[in-house]
C-alpha cells in the first residue's frame, strides 16, 4: 500500500466520522439526508482514488450502483418531505 492511499483513507475515514455524527445528531431529516449523500459521494472518493493509484477499473461497477442509490435515496426523501409538507398545510 502506497502512502498516498494510505493518507487519502485517512483524511476519508476523518470526513466519514465527521459526517456519521452529522447522521447520528441531525436535528431534521433533511440534515441526515444530506449527511448520507455525503457520505456515499466519500465512499465513491475513495473507491475512485484506489482505482486511480492502482490503475484498474474493477470497482467501476460499485460506484455506478453507489450513485444509483445516492440518486434515487435522494429523490425519495425528497418526495417524502414535499408530501409531509403538503399535508401540514
Amino acid at each position: 500500500m502506497s502512502v498516498l492511499l494510505l493518507v487519502i483513507y485517512i483524511v476519508f475515514a476523518v470526513a466519514a466520522l465527521l459526517t456519521l455524527w452529522r447522521i447520528v445528531i441531525g436535528p431534521s431529516i433533511l440534515d441526515r439526508a444530506v449527511a448520507s449523500d455525503v457520505l456515499l459521494t466519500e465512499v465513491m472518493c475513495v473507491l475512485g482514488a484506489e482505482m486511480a493509484l492502482n490503475h484498474h477499473t474493477r470497482t467501476l461497477p460499485v460506484l455506478l450502483i453507489i450513485a444509483a442509490v445516492g440518486v434515487f435515496g435522494s429523490i425519495s426523501i425528497a418526495r417524502f418531505v414535499a408530501r409531509k409538507d403538503n399535508v401540514d398545510r
